[in-house]
């Protein structure tokens, strides 16, 4: 059975040391430019491609922004960073933790999504296959920490018992799933390298088709820049979405212009990934909307099942307080609508 989720407070941080040296914020610059410092969740590079073609294509220029890709990391934790006002931009793996923060009294907002369904996804083998989450029942699910909660939400929402499914505390590898030692494996669809050892007889269930719909790299901000600076933000989101048109559009030079930024990459496992990372960042409601475009109701009920779960242990958040449909709405006519 799924033991409770012992989760690290990723707030404990957020007023420590780690903060010292002096506060950066919005500035005008010399030649005229407003700096904008998008700090990631982790270390940069293909989640990164749109914004990579925006700034080496002058989109951002263009818009008189100078941005600059702060990179994370393990001991980083960027929402704390972002809230504490360092930086003014920030950009996490996935929704909950921006819902998770708003609970804790941080004042950081959504205000656009990276990708229109979450590229989380369970995997098994076609000789014991996982297809719909009743097959869940009677597995053993090799499962990362932070995964857990994700699995106890499927099997809520499907009225799963927990108790009839086993956890087994993995790494990132996928091995577990050849060996035998697990029925289920989990991972991003958009890391096709990982996913290569697995073969052709691979079967994947996604946690959005399972039913529980989270966003993956929503962009965020602090309250007091989302104020004060919007037209500021509005600025950096429509020179974003074009840079991430123009990966739509023209993915071997995007790949290119990745790679140039991030060399330590490989350019034939980017290009990969990338056709499945466009096929999560457009879709139906991007063609309608535009890319970045999110659905209030669809946060809404992720803010429900994360409060059916006992996640939030301090208060359960309003959704004004974890997103906003402002700056989307001052670039409707920018975005490119692409699906």
């Amino acid at each position: 059975m799924i033991m409770p989720l012992d989760r690290r407070d990723f707030l404990r941080c957020a007023g420590a040391a780690a903060f010292s040296g002096p506060l950066l914020s919005i500035e005008a610059q010399a030649q005229g430019k407003a700096t904008v410092n998008m700090q990631l969740g982790w270390i940069a590079g293909g989640n990164q491609i749109g914004e990579v073609c925006a700034k080496a294509l002058g989109y951002y220029e263009a818009e008189g922004i100078e941005m600059r890709i702060q990179p994370g990391g393990p001991n980083v934790d960027g929402v704390a960073v972002v809230a504490s006002g360092r930086f003014e931009v920030g950009q996490v793996s996935s929704s909950p933790s921006l819902m998770l923060a708003a609970s804790q009294d941080l004042p950081v907002v959504c205000f656009a999504a990276g990708c229109q369904k979450h590229p989380y996804t369970f995997y098994s083998l076609k000789k014991n296959p996982v297809r719909e989450p009743k097959d869940f029942i009677g597995k053993k699910v090799g499962i990362q920490s932070t995964g857990v909660i994700l699995l106890r939400a499927l099997l809520a929402q499907n009225k799963i018992p927990e108790k009839d499914v086993t956890v087994v505390p993995i790494g990132a590898e996928m091995t577990p799933l050849l060996t035998g030692q697990v029925d289920v494996v989990t991972g991003w669809e958009t890391n096709t390298t990982a996913l290569k050892v697995l073969g052709p007889d691979r079967v994947g269930m996604s946690l959005w088709d399972a039913g529980v719909k989270l966003y993956a790299l929503p962009y965020y901000a602090t309250v007091d820049t989302l104020k004060s600076k919007s037209d500021v933000l509005a600025k950096y989101l429509r020179a974003t979405a074009k840079g991430w048109a123009y990966a739509h559009a023209n993915r071997d030079q995007a790949v290119a212009l990745l790679i140039k930024e991030y060399p330590n990459l490989i350019a034939a496992d980017e290009r990969e990934a990338l056709d499945v990372m466009l096929a999560f960042s457009f879709g139906p409601q991007t063609k309608a909307e535009g890319w970045g475009t999110m659905d209030a109701t669809v946060w809404q009920q992720q803010i429900d099942l994360y409060a059916a779960l006992g996640q939030f242990t301090k208060r359960t958040p309003k959704l004004s307080e974890v997103m906003t449909l402002d700056v989307l709405r001052m670039t409707a006519d920018a975005r490119p609508r692409i699906g």
